[in-house]
């Protein structure tokens, strides 16, 4: 298969923009990757804005396709914390490397991901996280993809959570996808999120999603490039 699917938000991101029950992310402006890489010497270029509630912030991100199925990613944000008193501002950056061994332009692709994150708030020492998700997805011939992450994030000095999301991707027409999506983690309840992207050159794709969980509102915007 070899198709670009994957997102570029580092897990460190996650925490940032209340998307931190799915540390795995997926091409904008899901939140739930798909088993999907870059084409072998392949390259993505994303930017993007984030909101959860009073948390807002920025985010840039690369990725390249070194060998077949192997994709690595790099990442960085900027956020501010407009409940906390002062504001609180928010530096991260991360990296990820996704390997998916099984791919397949209708049918089941499956493969792994480990993201690394590091997250500093001003005025407290830094945060590291590793992540280790599965991906699956089941491509239909009519075009429509369903996507399922299972996995676990370890905060250091803390306990290992478990996450999930599923979500279901689905062409419009030729340049227009509905993409809508469920994810969660241990202690908390389910997030949920829908939103559109459009292609509106070749390569070149905006997007945008609203979502609610938790008892808060989360919405993003953005731009990728592939080339």
């Amino acid at each position: 298969m070899s198709h670009r699917k994957s997102g570029l938000r580092p897990i460190v991101l996650a925490s940032l923009f209340a998307f931190c029950s799915a540390p795995a992310f997926a091409e904008r402006p899901m939140a739930v990757d798909d088993a999907g890489t870059l084409e072998r010497g392949g390259a993505k270029l994303e930017f993007g804005w984030s909101r959860d509630d009073a948390v807002r912030g920025y985010e840039g991100a690369a990725g390249f396709g070194p060998i077949d199925n192997v994709e690595v990613e790099v990442g960085f944000g900027r956020a501010k914390d407009r409940d906390a008193d002062p504001d609180a501002k928010i530096h991260a950056v991360g990296a990820a490397i996704k390997w998916v061994p099984l791919q397949s332009e209708t049918g089941l692709s499956a493969g792994l991901k480990y993201e690394y994150g590091r997250e500093r708030v001003s005025g407290e020492d830094s945060t590291r996280v590793d992540a280790l998700a599965g991906l699956a997805t089941w491509a239909f011939e009519q075009g429509p993809r369903v996507h399922v992450n299972l996995g676990r994030e370890w905060a250091r000095d803390d306990e290992g959570v478990n996450f999930w999301g599923v979500g279901l991707d689905l062409p419009l027409t030729e340049q227009l996808d509905f993409v809508v999506e469920t994810f969660g983690a241990e202690h908390s309840g389910p997030d949920r999120q829908v939103g559109l992207r459009y292609t509106i050159a070749e390569g070149v794709k905006v997007s945008g999603a609203v979502g609610r969980g938790n008892d808060r509102n989360i919405a993003n915007v953005g731009v990728a490039w592939e080339f």
